[in-house]
């Protein structure tokens, strides 16, 4: 008896330690950044790249071409058709809600003083809020 208890701890602690593992995985966001291959939305993105190689394995990061068809089918994919030089998706949405209520689009350039190219109304920090979010 002391040894059928025993292996039901031992089974129900790796269950458990199995089951937070795949939590932790599962709440891995993905993103998704769907761009133009040349400047300026390249330099545009780049504060974003940075930012996301220094997170190492908290998030996972698809590059597409817009320009390719499978940049323009992902992009459709998500709702999004025409000449958009930018589209960010995190687990596959680009509009959010930031903490202030107000809504957010990572579509076009960013709002960012220092990017290049024409500004939109997203942030990199918008970006860096969703990403760190629990999901």
């Amino acid at each position: 008896m002391k040894t059928t208890r025993r292996s039901l701890v031992k089974f129900a602690a790796a269950a458990s330690l199995v089951m937070s593992m795949g939590a932790a995985w599962a709440a891995r966001p993905v993103v998704e950044i769907i761009a133009f291959a040349h400047p300026p939305v390249q330099s545009a993105l780049k504060p974003l790249r940075d930012w996301l190689a220094t997170q190492g394995s908290q998030a996972r990061v698809v590059e597409l071409d817009m320009e390719t068809p499978a940049g323009e089918k992902r992009a459709a994919a998500a709702g999004v058709t025409g000449h958009v030089p930018i589209l960010v998706l995190v687990n596959g949405k680009y509009a959010f809600t930031r903490k202030d209520g107000s809504s957010v689009e990572f579509k076009s350039f960013p709002a960012d003083p220092g990017a290049p190219g024409p500004k939109g109304a997203w942030t990199i920090e918008d970006v860096k809020a969703v990403i760190s979010a629990p999901h």
